[in-house]
């Protein structure tokens, strides 16, 4: 089970660019680039939950006609690239419930990031890198799976927001590219010596307590969203917010977080227990940050105002960022992988698994007898036991659902970037890490550091070396 194990978990500072809208959740680097641990999910909106970021746009008659903002290496940036990058911008913002930037500095930065990322396309180009069709198809479902949709859904909701589906291709495909250079270019460059290990691991031994800057406090949060709708009158307000508020007391109430998301929730986290991920608490909207931050694990806040409604918030886990309490729960589970091929279609896999798991359950197959002669993972051999894993040893996707399994319970077919899943939880436990363990995970969280900075110090580089002409100021 090698290629889904991974301790990495690099996180690429180009992805976490709030302009990137759209781009944000693609797992499209490799198993060796990325960990297997991409960044943060991409919420498409919901039309009917739009906060209307592009409704600060000037109507279609008032818009002058496109012109070049600048020139890089004699490749154009026109004004509408700028305005297409600003409305998505606007609109992330708005529902994530962040301060909105002044938009004379929003468009300047925006115009920078455009510039930057056209030269590293220009770059991956004249470097030979390739991204066939395959590989962006793969890309586009990725989206899809991650957001909890259908492909046709995913086009349906692009649509709406005013999206061409092949321009979002085209985008993707740059992506791909770049993201390849990057790898060849940066990532097999970064070292972490057991010097470094030992350093950091005295640095936390030093801290006490939770550190206060979001840059130090790794969060995980939960939460309950009560959608507003764009045009909604006071009364309307009025009646979601008294709604919130009947959710959160529900919840101080004892009752379970998880299945009031489920009942109530209109984000898209709703099927994880409406559970946003561990991640750096600069990585999340500092409106969550601030009504979280005097709470300890456990602790509820809200209901809190945003864009998008109103949202009830759980503190599932606060701690130091990078570094894992020393006591953690493992998971005992098995699988069985069948690989998407030009002769088994996804829809085909998973109506054979259906199947294996319906025989499994009315007792006229064994799991394990299953995977030995179906299974096309290396744990076949096993019966698909893949062992105790701790938290981040497989993909987002796939531990999504482990987690969510009791002990003995059978998935449904589950996809990830690998093909179908059959998924079996065996038993939990709770143990404490290993020193081997912590020097482990400390030294992931140093490559992780490492590789942000050798990719910030290569983007810089890369912008330095481009020729740039200012042209007209984006509009």
């Amino acid at each position: 089970m090698t290629n889904y194990r991974s301790l990495t978990g690099f996180f690429s500072t180009r992805l976490l660019v709030t302009a990137r809208l759209l781009l944000l959740t693609l797992p499209l680097m490799t198993a060796q680039a990325q960990g297997l641990r991409p960044s943060s999910a991409l919420r498409l909106s919901d039309p009917a939950a739009s906060t209307g970021a592009a409704g600060r746009e000037a109507p279609s008659g008032q818009r002058q006609a496109d012109f070049i903002v600048a020139v890089v290496n004699s490749e154009p940036i026109t004004n509408s690239e700028v305005r297409t990058k600003l409305v998505r911008t606007e609109q992330q913002i708005l529902q994530q419930g962040a301060a909105m930037p002044p938009r004379k500095e929003l468009v300047r930065q925006l115009l920078e990031r455009l510039i930057s990322d056209k030269a590293q396309l220009q770059m991956a180009l004249a470097s030979g890198v390739r991204v066939d069709d395959n590989a962006v198809e793969a890309a586009v479902q990725g989206v899809a799976r991650q957001n909890q949709i259908t492909v046709d859904e995913l086009r349906r909701r692009l649509k709406t927001d005013g999206i061409d589906f092949n321009q979002f291709r085209s985008e993707l495909r740059d992506e791909l590219l770049v993201s390849r250079l990057r790898q060849r270019e940066v990532e097999s460059r970064v070292t972490v010596t057991e010097q470094d290990i030992d350093r950091f691991l005295r640095d936390q031994q030093g801290k006490s307590g939770l550190a206060t800057e979001p840059s130090s406090l790794a969060l995980n949060l939960a939460e309950i969203l009560v959608a507003v709708p764009e045009k909604a009158t006071p009364d309307q307000v009025a009646a979601l917010q008294a709604k919130a508020q009947q959710v959160m007391d529900r919840a101080r109430s004892g009752a379970d977080f998880a299945a009031l998301a489920n009942e109530f929730s209109s984000s898209p986290t709703r099927s994880n227990g409406g559970q946003m991920g561990l991640r750096n608490a600069d990585r999340y909207p500092p409106l969550f940050v601030e009504a979280t931050q005097a709470l300890q694990t456990g602790g509820l806040a809200g209901p809190v105002r945003s864009a998008a409604g109103f949202h009830v918030l759980k503190v599932v886990e606060k701690r130091q960022a990078g570094m894992p309490d020393a006591a953690i729960t493992q998971t005992h589970a098995r699988h069985i992988l069948l690989r998407i091929t030009p002769e088994l279609s996804e829809a085909a896999a998973v109506a054979k698994l259906a199947g294996f798991k319906k025989r499994i359950l009315a007792g006229q197959a064994d799991f394990a007898t299953l995977a030995r002669e179906s299974s096309e993972d290396g744990s076949a051999k096993e019966g698909g036991d893949l062992g105790w894993a701790n938290p981040g040893m497989f993909v987002p996707e796939f531990e999504k659902v482990m987690n969510s399994l009791a002990p003995n319970q059978i998935s449904d077919p589950l996809v990830s970037r690998f093909g179908v899943h059959l998924l079996q939880v065996l038993e939990r436990r709770e143990t404490q890490l290993t020193q081997r363990e912590q020097r482990e995970m400390a030294r992931n969280a140093l490559r992780e550091k490492k590789q942000e900075e050798a990719y910030t110090a290569w983007a810089q580089e890369i912008r330095g070396r481009a020729y740039v002409e200012y042209r007209d100021p984006p509009q």
